[in-house]
């Protein structure tokens, strides 16, 4: 009995190491070689786009090692659903392919519209195009919509947007259905002045990273990661910077209407001014300072409105986060307990096991184990087996420390001890610190006594402040420091973050407290950046 059980341990330790001596090879993110904004191969022909962009992003938050491969849209699906792909970066989500693939969380919205030529008229809708051939992405989501429609149209697919809308201004079909800001990209780029865009969007999709089913482990790392780049304020930056200016077509509209509106009202006034007598002019001054107070009042409200607005989204946000965090822990809470259940059975094991391998080294002198001498093996696995117990344990620690982050606060004040929130935080941190920085220190003063906090909120607030650390932070020779203590003259315990990163403006000095602040375009001064937390 004792020799199987020393078969199957060894076996077990021969297949860990093959297991483990596998070559490793960066996550590939497959996108569209041709969809600007979103993703393009530039001049160089580099990926360049977005979605490129929130990639890398989203890669350097979350310590992934990856490479982007951009090419015609039917290959990239195509090497996706082989396997050779493992992460689509740009991908609209529909039902139908939400049974083959798992999506994150949408990070983007895109709108379909019609595009035809300049003397092509009366197409608006998509009811309008019934009967009639229309250009579209091969395997695209449009082309993927119109395979079954019931009003008789014929979807045309080609390799690229960019391709079909080429063949509409050269006059090979009359009708195109692509993105509005690629086909609008692409008109501005080539210089396609005899296209428009018709009407109203016809379709408007959830824009989403994708994986194949049962990659759950890979599709919750991303969303993990989105979160973070949503909660940090940087995918608004990304989004900004590739898609935030509007429709050229829309701008001198509106400016017309309002410029129109504007002399209209200017008029009317004018006229009225001159035909109203003078008996009636200080009821005009009473309706006017009437009407002031309202519209003032009016933008009070609408302020307010959009304040609470930004809060409930905020709050959405962080819970989306929490639920997040709650499921990767239970995830990664039931392997962790098997090991932690099986590694003190393997030790057992090996312990039953050592007296015969012993006595068989002492008869016949060395031989192989896995591979590798006796004589190593005797000594290295116990203390494989130890480090391995350690490491699982601290799983443990990290996955309870992860589920405390994500619970649920009822804004409840407890009384914690200072050290261990910050100790708790910088375990989430830590990759994020040692990626940043070579000079990070952290001194906590001892016999602290206790604090009366919410002890979610002061882990949510030191993890920002680290997180904003180290995106200051302009080399790796830079330092962070945390320390706590306690201030006598004050009667306070504090904990203080400080770091060498680029400062703040000093305009911005005087909103740093201010809830939702935008922070100025405008170029900032390296300098010392000082930040403090201090509880009762």
């Amino acid at each position: 009995m004792r020799r199987r059980l020393a078969v199957c341990f060894f076996t077990l330790l021969f297949w860990v190491s093959i297991a483990h001596g596998q070559e490793h090879r960066p996550i590939v993110f497959g996108g569209d070689s041709q969809y600007p904004p979103y993703e393009f191969l530039d001049e160089n022909g580099k990926p360049s786009g977005f979605t490129v962009e929130l990639t890398q992003a989203l890669a350097e938050v979350m310590g992934m090692d990856i490479e982007i491969r951009l090419g015609p849209w039917e290959e990239i699906i195509e090497a996706f659903k082989q396997g050779e792909v493992d992460v689509m970066q740009g991908i609209s989500y529909s039902q139908e392919r939400a049974s083959l693939y798992e999506f994150s969380q949408p990070y983007t919205l895109i709108h379909h519209s019609i595009f035809t030529r300049d003397e092509t008229k009366g197409i608006t809708t998509i009811e309008s195009l019934a009967g009639k051939k229309v250009l579209v992405q091969n395997g695209g989501i449009m082309h993927d919509t119109l395979k079954n429609n019931t009003l008789g149209i014929t979807p045309v697919p080609v390799p690229f947007q960019t391709q079909a809308l080429r063949l509409v201004a050269a006059g090979k079909y009359d009708h195109a259905i692509v993105a509005n800001l690629p086909g609008l990209y692409t008109i501005s780029e080539n210089r396609l002045t005899n296209i428009k865009r018709r009407g109203n969007p016809v379709a408007i999709q959830r824009y989403c990273y994708a994986v194949l089913k049962g990659n759950t482990a890979l599709r919750a790392q991303i969303s993990e990661g989105l979160a973070i780049l949503k909660n940090t304020g940087r995918l608004r930056k990304i989004h900004s910077s590739w898609l935030g200016v509007l429709d050229p077509a829309i701008a001198p509209r509106k400016l017309i209407i309002t410029a129109s509106i504007i002399i209209g009202l200017m008029a009317i006034i004018i006229i009225g001014s001159i035909l109203w007598s003078r008996t009636l002019k200080h009821e005009v001054a009473l309706r006017t300072e009437e009407l002031a107070k309202e519209i003032a009042e009016r933008k009070e409200a609408h302020k307010e409105l959009e304040t609470r607005q930004k809060q409930l989204l905020q709050a959405d946000k962080m819970a989306s986060l929490g639920h997040l965090v709650s499921g990767i822990a239970h995830e990664l809470n039931n392997p962790n307990g098997l090991l932690l259940l099986n590694i003190p059975l393997l030790v057992d094991a090996f312990n039953e096991i050592h007296p015969i391998l012993e006595e068989r080294f002492k008869e016949t002198g060395d031989f192989s184990v896995a591979g590798l001498p006796y004589s190593r093996m005797r000594v290295e696995l116990p203390q494989l087996l130890g480090e391995t117990t350690e490491a699982a344990r601290q799983i443990k620690s990290i996955v309870e420390d992860l589920r405390d982050f994500s619970r649920q606060s009822d804004e409840a004040l407890q009384c914690c001890s200072i050290n261990a929130l910050a100790t708790n935080a910088l375990r989430l941190v830590r990759k994020s610190v040692e990626k940043a920085t070579s000079n990070f220190s952290v001194t906590l003063e001892t016999g602290l006594p206790a604090v009366t906090a919410n002890p979610q909120r002061i882990e949510q607030v030191v993890i920002n402040l680290i997180l904003n650390a180290c995106q200051a932070l302009e080399h790796r020779n830079a330092t962070i420091a945390l320390k706590s203590g306690y201030d006598s003259s004050e009667g306070m315990v504090f904990l203080e973050i400080s770091d060498e990163g680029i400062g703040i403006p000093e305009e911005n000095m005087v909103h740093i407290t201010d809830p939702f602040l935008q922070p100025n375009e405008a170029p900032e001064e390296p300098a010392s950046a000082f930040r403090s937390l201090q509880a009762l």
